[in-house]
């Protein structure tokens, strides 16, 4: 005899324990429903092939609220390379990065940058890219792709037939067609970019 609590699975029935992706036994698991996009895209991340370009595949970071918003004055004198007038220090407002840099932070994360194929379009290695999966990507963008169980980040383009092609912004590097057989996938467009000098 059972407990009325216990649930007793028939023999035979459900996925056989070790079978799954991961070669590991499975528990379920509460998502909130804003956040099942993020858990899937980071679940099927870590099952990648490890020879990512040219990103840092265990640099990929979420993007998280900051506990304090900090805001830092934004003057309204647009800067050149030059030298700026000293006389023009009025604060047009103040701003907030996280705000600025962030369209929607559920959809969003950060990658750190680790191949040269982008340089001439200012994505150096280091530099933290920002991609946003809820954007629809068009002709021109720089997107972050995957091509064959491999990550890259290149410009958007296609061919004279309307296959996908894929840019580097570097003269050392090809593009990348993207034929019939192939695994393609687009993961979200860059958005923005974060660098430090020091």
């Amino acid at each position: 005899m059972t407990d009325e609590n216990t649930i007793n699975p028939k023999p035979g029935r459900g996925r056989p324990e070790g079978r799954n992706a991961y070669g590991e036994a499975t528990i379920p698991v509460r998502i909130p429903k804003s956040k099942i996009t993020v858990v899937k895209d980071y679940l099927k991340y870590c099952a990648l092939s490890n020879n990512l370009d040219p990103i840092d595949k265990n640099l990929i970071e979420p993007i998280a609220v900051p506990d304090i918003k900090v805001r830092l004055p934004l003057y309204s004198s647009k800067v050149s390379a030059g030298f700026p007038s000293p006389a023009d220090d009025h604060v047009e407002k103040r701003l907030n990065i996280h705000d600025y840099l962030i369209d929607q932070e559920a959809s969003t994360f950060m990658v750190t940058v680790a191949g040269e194929s982008m340089r001439d379009a200012g994505l150096l290695p280091k530099d933290v890219a920002i991609v946003d999966r809820s954007k629809i990507p068009a002709i021109g963008n720089i997107v972050l792709a995957v091509v064959d169980g491999e990550f890259t980040i290149k410009q958007l383009s296609k061919t004279d037939e309307g296959n996908p092609l894929l840019l580097p912004a570097n003269p050392d590097y090809q593009p990348i067609e993207i034929q019939e057989g192939m695994d393609f996938e687009i993961w979200g467009v860059i958005t923005g970019l974060a660098r430090k000098y020091l």
